[in-house]
């Protein structure tokens, strides 16, 4: 299986295992030029299905690892884990609650396969925002205090500032980028095409589509790869 590393990625392609995906899909994903695809949902996802999606992915030869949104939807199954932590969430468990359930409930967790993400989570309207009560009405330099707290005090190794479903703020991700030292920077939302795209990338190290190959083909998720790396 291909080696996992976040911090060498331009381009994720993220899929929603509550969704479908045939093997055709699965292939055209594989040979975009995408640097990885992430399997993970926020809402109805269960270790069947993403176990079907990984069926459908292994054997692509593209890089997969598994985002669980809680305890009861993780699933290795030799691949990596992103394991987030939405650092705006307005209940704790969403920043180290649902970590301590995984701990609790799952014996011998292999800590060597797993990569923590500290969500900024911006879109009050996601599913994810939603489901978390995150704080979204922040400005540039509250985000990239958030940031700064997970680079430099929880030296945490990716902050993905997560607008889910919607095109961000440009000067919100440039703050949280100038925030940081070491963490490798996603954004995530909004991104359909070559221009958004080559504008996120020019401040984040790393760009996530979600639906773009589904919603709108691969000609556009191609383009979306030429944006991401134009840079």
């Amino acid at each position: 299986m291909p080696t996992v590393e976040p911090a060498d990625w331009s381009h994720i392609t993220k899929l929603d295992p509550d969704k479908e995906l045939s093997d055709d899909v699965a292939n055209c994903i594989a040979q975009s030029g995408t640097d990885a695809v992430v399997v993970g949902g926020t809402q109805g996802v269960t270790r069947e299905k993403a176990r079907s999606f990984l069926s459908v992915l292994d054997g692509t030869g593209i890089p997969v690892v598994v985002e669980p949104s809680n305890p009861a939807n993780v699933v290795s199954d030799g691949h990596e884990l992103l394991v987030p932590t939405v650092l705006n969430a307005g209940s704790v468990g969403w920043v180290v609650g649902a970590h301590k359930e995984w701990v609790r409930v799952e014996d011998d967790i292999d800590w060597s396969i797993v990569h923590p993400e500290a969500y900024i989570v911006m879109n009050p309207d996601s599913a994810v925002g939603r489901l978390t009560e995150a704080e979204t009405d922040i400005a540039p330099d509250e985000a990239a205090a958030y940031a700064e707290v997970a680079d430099s005090f929880f030296d945490l190794p990716i902050v993905y500032v997560e607008y889910s479903g919607t095109y961000g703020d440009p000067e919100v991700v440039e703050s949280v980028a100038d925030a940081v030292t070491d963490a490798t920077v996603f954004y995530g939302g909004g991104v359909d095409d070559y221009d958004k795209a080559h504008e996120m990338a020019r401040y984040s190290d790393c760009i996530v589509v979600g639906d773009v190959a589904h919603e709108k083909g691969m000609d556009a998720l191609h383009e979306t790869v030429r944006g991401a790396n134009d840079t």
